[in-house]
Order: structure tokens, then sequence, then C-alpha cells
């Protein structure tokens, strides 16, 4: 779980960028802050819960 999480986080980041450079590409940024969200409630409900494993 925790590497789907990575997975995630890092697809986020690269479509936040991708969506910022390229204009024409706008909805990426919006596909990014989704999955951005999407890992942080994932994390937030694993810390919280206290699932610890792999």
């Amino acid at each position: 779980m925790n590497i789907l999480v990575v997975i995630i986080a890092i697809a986020a980041v690269a479509l936040l960028i991708t969506g910022g450079i390229v204009p024409t590409l706008n909805f990426l940024l919006w596909v990014g802050l989704a999955l951005a969200v999407i890992a942080v409630i994932v994390f937030l409900v694993r810390y919280i819960g206290g699932n610890r494993t792999v």
C-alpha cells in the first residue's frame, strides 16, 4: 500500500508540473490536484488508523 501512495504522489507532482508548463494541457493541473488530494487522504487515513503493515 505504501508503494501505491508513492506512485500516486509522484504522478500528481509530474502532472502538476506538466499542467503548469503547458497551458494547452490545463486539465492535467486538475488531474494532478485530484491525485495529490487522494494521496494526502490515503496517507492521513493510514497515519490516523495506525495501520503500519506493508
